[in-house]
């Protein structure tokens, strides 16, 4: 027995890894976690180890997410109100993060080949230089199916394109069971990958909705070209034009758009008021305000929004710069933790190592 223990603690325990993992999301680099593991638990790891043995766990999150082995423990039908009928919320979005360029890749090397030869020492090969981003900054993509009150959530992250994204809807809304909830709702910024995913991979939606703030911002952004900052006039149109889309719905918002459109003077402020209209056309079946508040349905991607703060920001900070495939594992073990999923990721591990 002694000699099976002595194997299966021969490298890192599976305690110490979790202990590891959940430093790092909260430290602000692998070096104030190792330092925080050392006051915590007397224990003692260079910042490289505990990042190896973060980046490796995120991405056995990954794999076990994708094997289907690691699966939300909640169904639409346990997404219950008051009422007796279920409603599930679809969002997604996408997120910038930092990366690490090829040519950064080349400067360090040469600056450790360059210290290796200070060193005057025979040392071990260095391995192959894994090639780096071609931009310092590329975009992930988030996937989040909850419920009204937040109580369930499944929160998925990819490095992929929003075909990988697309998958991600499909994948976690059959593990869910997203087509037997009574009201399957959208909530989602406008982009048009995200409709056009959601369209393309045959996602039973009883209604998708255009997030209010994201409209409004995009009718501020006019009414600062057209009247200027801060004109009283201006504040008041749009207010106007805001409360009748939210109460009284897209077609008489419509009318008033084209309204200010004939109002505006000068080649800019037409321009200005043009781009809105283009906008709110081109999303006229998702402005149904009336109709969502009627049913008490959200008519905002709030939550969906701070997933798009929280899950990336471990990876987030000056100075800092990933491989994708590592950025992508770290936040992963955040989606993890936010889909409450967390003791289960362990659990799976453990008999994985046993």
């Amino acid at each position: 027995m002694d000699a099976l223990l002595d194997a299966a603690e021969a490298t890192v325990s599976l305690g110490v890894r979790e202990m590891c993992a959940r430093l790092n999301a909260d430290a602000g680099s692998f070096a104030k976690a190792a330092a925080n593991l050392l006051r915590a638990a007397q224990l003692t790891l260079s910042r490289e180890s505990l990042r190896q043995i973060v980046e490796t766990d995120g991405k056995r999150a990954l794999r076990l997410s994708a094997s289907g082995a690691l699966v939300p423990q909640w169904t639409a039908q346990d997404c219950k109100g008051s009422d007796g009928t279920s409603l599930v919320y679809l969002s997604s979005d996408g997120f910038m993060a930092p990366l690490v360029t090829d040519a950064e890749k080349r400067a360090r090397r040469k600056n450790v080949v360059r210290r290796r030869r200070r060193c005057g020492k025979k040392r071990r090969a260095l391995p192959p230089r894994k090639p780096g981003a071609d931009q310092p900054y590329k975009e992930f993509k988030a996937v989040m199916f909850y419920d009204h009150r937040m109580k369930h959530r499944q929160v998925s992250v990819t490095a992929g394109d929003c075909q990988k994204a697309g998958r991600l809807m499909r994948r976690d809304a059959c593990r869910l069971d997203f087509g037997s909830a009574d009201s399957r709702v959208g909530n989602i910024d406008g982009g048009p990958w995200i409709i056009g995913q959601i369209q393309k991979r045959c996602l039973p939606m009883t209604a998708t909705g255009l997030d209010f703030y994201h409209l409004g911002q995009n009718v501020h952004k006019a009414r600062r070209e057209i009247f200027g900052e801060d004109d009283p006039a201006g504040l008041q149109r749009v207010g106007k034009l805001l409360h009748t889309v939210k109460h009284t719905g897209y077609e008489p918002f419509w009318e008033q758009l084209l309204a200010l459109r004939t109002t505006a003077r000068g080649r800019r402020r037409r321009k200005a008021a043009d781009r809105l209209l283009h906008y709110v056309s081109d999303r006229r079946e998702m402005i149904r305000y009336p109709e969502f508040l009627k049913h008490g349905w959200q008519i905002g991607s709030g939550p969906m929004e701070s997933q798009c703060r929280v899950v990336p920001d471990r990876v987030k900070g000056p100075g800092k710069r990933w491989d994708r495939d590592n950025a992508e594992a770290i936040m992963a073990l955040e989606a993890v933790d936010q889909s409450n999923q967390w003791s289960t990721l362990w659990s799976l591990a453990l008999q994985q190592r046993n």
